[in-house]
């Protein structure tokens, strides 16, 4: 399991008024649902409160009055419209409730996606996926659910105290203020529970993280872990999260519960003073039993939205530790942006100006690069490099040595700490993101392709392709024979990742992609270590074609594969410490020529291994 990433602490320990005025904000660009809903609201808050005065009516009318009952029917009329009313108003609350949870989640997952689309590489390394999925998923729909449904019984309940208060004040100032006497304890104990629920939320969203990170970890990982025999370690772990998320989820859950019975056991005592001050009134005559029957529903009329509002308070403590994580997803700003200006001219990555991208001949200058990830470990420093148009660069060395430094700095996943890099003699910070990766074609060692057929992830080099163009695409790295034989052809299915083909079909139509969006620069990630003897063979023939007139960088790990490159770069702690053809390394017999005799003798002793 990994442990390298600790997520962002949030330690407020009240309601972060900042933080919810930007949540609002989100909420803000679905304003007519929401004035709809929370007239309806209103609408049902004011019929709640009319229920127990008219009851108030038909006690001082028709029973404790003269026994006149002229105008029963013009009552049942007006007590059956309210009902009627109310109908209505919960259909629509509902409804509109439902629709603004959807629109919300909706929103904020696309606006968390696009960010994700424009976040540097950085942000990826020191996110594991696990966290990312928590927050897009559970984290977004938690809060939308909350939002939603509880600023609805806010409104609610708010409007029926304010209904409520106004009423008892205008028939009896007395009793309302014995209804009202406790606001101030319960006030006093609503905020020492404030900041221990939170706390507790925010312990169970972190565990929650850490569980979404373990599943994707031991689904992705799931090969792994069956060969070195893991899954009692990796069930162990994943028991001990569980069990941490069992604990703190039942301490929040307790917190939650001890609140409510306190609430409620104010306003029974605030009942209680009712009944027996009010009682003794009607018993003087002083008050009409009326009067006393709609104070004493008030006042649990009035503590029934007070407990949703102290229930919402918990609720929407919760919901800060959702919405904490998930503006922190949002409020991510890449590392590496293009300027104003380059964007006017260049559109941004979601929003290209394709007519304004120049064409790429393929030279490539490093100019003095300095590069870090850790200042104290620094990976390259004062690296220069010329590579003229056309030119297969392979790059050599041991692990850690920056050959995969000086490919993402070319495909500006990162940028240099000093220094600059030139495409055709400018410096690429004045060419947008877009406009260099339109014309790189990336091939990794371990190929990634999406859900969905054959046909469509070759496609996704150039989404624009024919029928004609991605089968030649697949002809010229020799991957249409193998594609033609499947199941369905190109119209097979390749599974979630890849996973229905083999390593080296997937390698083949990964190559197709970056032939088909016909790119002036290729990096291969070494991208023949993974594959078996004879499909290496076939690789290698389609690389040699692809290329052709084409600036290209390869990694290698099997130095046979690059014998024909024009530059041979044995990299050392991100210096170059040789450079030549395969010829000329091999005539110096220093470090490469010592790494490839040894490669060499070790694949001539498995070929003898095999024929024995």
């Amino acid at each position: 399991m990994s442990e390298h990433f600790e997520e962002q602490e949030f330690n407020t320990d009240k309601l972060d008024t900042g933080l919810w005025k930007k949540i609002f904000k989100l909420l803000w660009v679905h304003k007519k649902k929401l004035a709809v809903l929370y007239f309806f609201m209103i609408m049902v808050a004011t019929v709640d409160v009319a229920f127990p005065y008219l009851n108030k009516m038909a006690i001082d009318t028709f029973i404790s009055g003269n026994g006149d009952l002229s105008q029963l029917p013009w009552f049942a009329l007006a007590y059956f419209a309210c009902i009627l009313a109310q109908g209505i108003n919960v259909y629509y609350f509902i409804k509109q409730a439902g629709l603004i949870e959807m629109d919300f989640a909706y929103d904020v997952r696309n606006r968390a996606f696009k960010k994700l689309q424009e976040l540097s590489f950085s942000y990826y390394d020191k996110t594991p996926l696990g966290w990312i999925m928590a927050r897009v998923t559970s984290d977004i729909g938690r809060l939308a659910e909350i939002l939603s449904w509880s600023l609805m019984d806010l409104v609610w309940g708010s409007s029926v105290m304010i209904g409520i208060t106004f009423v008892m004040f205008s028939v009896n100032w007395r009793l309302a203020l014995l209804v009202l006497m406790v606001m101030p304890v319960l006030a006093a104990i609503s905020v020492w529970f404030q900041k221990r629920i939170l706390k507790s939320y925010r312990e169970v969203r972190k565990v929650n993280s850490k569980i979404t990170g373990a599943f994707s970890e031991g689904i992705t990982g799931a090969k792994t872990t069956k060969t070195l025999v893991l899954e009692e370690i990796n069930y162990g772990e994943f028991n001990a999260l569980t069990h941490d998320m069992r604990a703190q989820s039942i301490r929040a859950a307790v917190l939650s519960a001890i609140f409510m019975p306190i609430v409620m056991s104010l306003g029974s005592i605030s009942s209680a003073a009712i009944l027996w001050y009010g009682g003794n009134q009607v018993l003087l005559g002083v008050l009409q039993f009326g009067t006393l029957m709609l104070f004493t529903q008030y006042a649990g009329q009035f503590f029934e939205p007070l407990r949703q509002i102290a229930r919402l308070l918990a609720e929407f403590q919760m919901a800060q530790a959702s919405a904490e994580r998930v503006l922190s997803l949002l409020g991510a700003e890449p590392q590496i942006v293009d300027t104003p200006e380059v964007i006017a001219k260049y559109g941004t990555v979601l929003n290209p100006k394709r007519e304004a991208y120049e064409k790429i001949k393929g030279n490539v200058t490093f100019d003095h690069v300095t590069f870090h990830y850790n200042p104290e470990e620094p990976v390259l420093r004062d690296f220069s490099l010329d590579v003229t148009s056309g030119q297969t660069i392979a790059l050599v060395g041991e692990t850690g040595s920056g050959k995969s430094t000086i490919v993402n700095l070319l495909c500006r996943f990162y940028e240099p700490v000093g220094g600059k890099i030139l495409i055709d003699g400018v410096d690429m910070r004045e060419r947008s993101i877009g406009w260099l990766h339109s014309n790189l074609g990336y091939v990794l060692q371990s190929p990634h392709l999406f859900s969905g057929s054959v046909r469509e992830n070759i496609r996704y080099g150039k989404l624009d392709a024919t029928e004609e163009e991605i089968i030649e695409a697949a002809k010229l790295v020799n991957a249409h024979e193998f594609i033609e034989k499947l199941e369905q052809g190109y119209d097979t299915d390749v599974g979630e990742g890849g996973g229905r083909l083999s390593t080296g079909q997937k390698q083949l139509i990964s190559f197709a992609r970056a032939v088909l969006a016909d790119p002036a620069i290729f990096v291969l990630d070494e991208a023949t270590s993974s594959i078996d003897t004879e499909t290496e063979q076939i690789i290698q023939h389609a690389i040699e074609t692809l290329l052709v007139h084409r600036t290209s960088f390869i990694i290698a790990h099997r130095l046979s594969t690059i014998v024909s490159a024009d530059r041979i770069l044995v990299i050392k702690k991100g210096r170059v410490v040789e450079d030549g053809t395969h010829g000329e390394l091999m005539k110096k017999k220093g470090y490469y020529f010592r790494l490839y005799t040894n490669q060499f003798n070790e694949e001539l002793q498995d070929k003898l291994l095999r024929i024995a």
